[in-house]
Formats: structure tokens, sequence, C-alpha cells
């Protein structure tokens, strides 16, 4: 099998700079809407997640089910997972009783625990091997955990470590350029750097996203309301998508355009 073949069959983005961004977006969009729903009095805790988990089957099903990578399908799951995710969290602490320690704790070991198990089973962790099958489905319980897990971690830096939502901003904004330094200058493993500032871009969004939209008497921030910051992220990461999905109309036509002949 060619490369070209391959990167035919890799079901999940090239990581480039336009992913990180696209990534934020969606953390921030989830963490602003999940709570625009999930604490929206007229629809209630268990019909908001009921929805929640209902859009992401229908958005897995269709992303499992597409041969290859396709830049609406795949972003539409990232996004149902990060409006998932973070309900999910929200759930253990409102619904169940949890503390933020303990959610975050159990989410941080269940989150371990698929990284074990998909490491064991597939030897490789690296997305760029990310194909149909078994290897896709550890990668989306994967995401799904990064998800949850931010959220926990995110409110248990603000509320119960007394950060406030603008410093674990600043907090996790340094933690996340330190995977990015540590393959610069000190040899870190590409895929263990990927995974951790992937993980890190949740609470990093679920900060933000808190930061600005949560009202009074709950908020610290802007306190501009999770309704119109879901809705202004929401064009934002729209627009992301859009330039991500012309960038891959563009892709094969590159690959099939024949090299310069050079002279002398």
């Amino acid at each position: 099998m060619n490369n070209e073949t391959k990167d035919l069959l890799v079901k999940v983005p090239q990581v480039t700079a336009i992913f990180w961004i696209a990534k934020l977006c969606t953390t921030i969009f989830g963490e602003a809407f999940s709570d625009y729903v999930f604490f929206n009095d007229y629809l209630g805790q268990h019909v908001a997640i009921l929805l929640g988990l209902g859009a992401l089957g229908v958005c897995l099903a269709v992303q499992l089910r597409v041969r290859r990578y396709v830049p609406w399908v795949y972003w539409a799951t990232v996004t149902a997972v990060s409006v998932f995710g973070t309900m999910s969290a929200d759930f253990l602490n409102k619904d169940l009783g949890m503390s933020l320690a303990e959610s975050t704790s159990i989410l941080l070991v269940l989150q371990a625990l698929v990284f074990t198990v998909w490491y064991r089973t597939e030897r490789s962790l690296d997305v760029h091997t990310v194909s149909a099958g078994r290897r896709e489905v550890f990668y989306w319980l994967t995401v799904l955990f990064t998800f949850a897990l931010g959220t926990a971690a995110g409110d248990f830096a603000a509320d119960s470590l007394g950060l406030g939502t603008l410093a674990s901003s600043f907090v996790f904004l340094a933690i996340i350029l330190v995977p990015w330094a540590g393959v610069r200058f000190f040899r870190l493993d590409e895929v263990v750097a990927f995974w951790t500032a992937y993980s890190i871009t949740r609470p990093l969004g679920a900060s933000v996203a808190d930061w600005l939209a949560v009202p009074a008497p709950y908020g610290d921030g802007l306190q501009l309301g999770t309704g119109p910051v879901s809705l202004f992220s929401g064009l934002v990461l729209l627009v992301v998508v859009s330039v991500i999905a012309g960038l891959h109309r563009r892709e094969p036509a590159q690959r099939q355009q024949p090299e310069p002949h050079r002279v002398g």
C-alpha cells in the first residue's frame, strides 16, 4: 500500500495550526452551549443530556460509516462530543453529587485506562494511524474522556482551587506550551505531546468560555451569557471548518499536479 492510499484511509485530519484553532473553537462552543442547554429550566437537565447523547449518537454513526476523513462530518462529531462531554461532567457534579476533585480523578483514571487498552491492543496511539475499525473506536472513546475530563478539571481549578476562570485560563495556556517546548527542545515523543496538548485544550477552552459567558451570580468574568457566547463561538467554528473543508478539497488536486520540469 503506497503512502497516498494510506492517507486516504486515515479518518482524522492532519495536525496543523488550523486543527488546533478548530479544536479550541469546539471546546469554547461546547462549554457555552452545553451550559445554555443543560441549565435551561424550561428543558431540564435530564432531557438536555438525552438530547446531547442522541446528537452524539447520530454524528458518531455517520463518522464511523464514512470510509475517509470528511471535514464537516469529523468536526460535527467533535463538536457533539464537546457538548455531551461537558454535560456528562456537569451531570456527575450536579446530579450525582460528586465533588469536582472526585469527578476529575475518576475521569482521569478512565482516560488513562482507555489509553492503556488502546496501546496494548494496537501498539500505537498515533492519530496518523487511525483508520476505520477498532482504532477509530478507541480514538473517539479517548476524545470523549478528554472532553469530560477537561470540563471537570477546568471547574476544579476555577472553583475548588479558587483560581477563578481568568487565572485558570492563563494556567492552562501555560501548561499547553509545555508539550510544544518538549518536542522542540527536549525531544519529547510527538504522540505523547499531541495527546497532552489535546487534553489540555479542553480545560483551556472551558475556562475561557466560562470567563466570557457564565452570568451573575455564578460568573466571575465578563458574564456575557451562555446564549450569546454559544452563538458567536458557533459562527466562528463554522467559518473555521469552512476554511478547513476548502483546504481539504484542494489537496487531491495538488497531489495530481505533475512535478515541474527542471531546466538544465
